[in-house]
């Protein structure tokens, strides 16, 4: 049988929802981890980590019983919930891969005032202290308090491979919901050989 047909269409569509189980599983795992072992203190940190890995199994979990059962209401609802993530996280990834120089520092600086629970963790494992000033009366998590550079040259000098790294692992996977699309769209309109003839649809 050519890989274009039914049982094709639906193994592929089967391993790349097992795919995204398996990411899920281990984005939620390492926020998990990463909270266990005193790496992370901020809820907030963990609780987009958590949240996102269990809509991602929960999405793919649909995208996998559509496609067991071929019931075409629930991979309708699949494709149309993975066009819509593969459109956001797109533009996030080319966003992120456009950022020059003054926009990650604005960027970086504005992710640094909205996250007062993660301070202490960045200046402790970083070893500074307040992202572009720092006076000695402000708390410090870092073991070189008092005298402490700031925060913000060693973030910047990061920033930007971090961000490249997290655009292109985002266009990656940009393309592989495009492709599970695809495979849906393919696999929604396709009979099954088993079934009764009359019964198509």
């Amino acid at each position: 049988m050519v890989c274009g047909g039914f049982t094709c269409s639906k193994n592929s569509l089967c391993v790349l929802n097992l795919l995204y189980i398996m990411v899920s599983l281990l984005l939620i795992g390492v926020a998990a981890w990463g909270i266990g072992f005193g790496l992370i203190s901020s809820l907030r940190v963990v609780g987009v980590a958590v949240a996102v890995g269990i809509l991602l199994f929960l999405i793919a979990l649909v995208g996998l019983i559509g496609a067991i059962k071929h019931h075409q209401v629930l991979l309708f609802f699949y494709m149309i919930i993975l066009f819509l993530v593969f459109v956001v996280q797109f533009s996030v990834s080319c966003a992120s891969l456009a950022l020059n120089k003054d926009q990650q520092d604005q960027l970086l600086e504005v992710g640094w005032n909205h996250t007062n629970g993660a301070h202490t963790d960045i200046e402790r494992s970083l070893n500074c202290c307040g992202f572009r000033s720092y006076s000695k009366n402000d708390t410090c998590g870092a073991t070189c308090a008092p005298d402490c550079h700031t925060c913000a040259p060693i973030i910047e000098s990061h920033a930007a491979e971090v961000l490249r790294v997290v655009g292109g692992i985002g266009f990656f996977f940009s393309f592989t919901e495009i492709l599970g699309v695809w495979l849906t769209y393919r696999y929604r309109n396709q009979k099954d050989p088993r079934a009764n003839p009359s019964a198509f649809l």
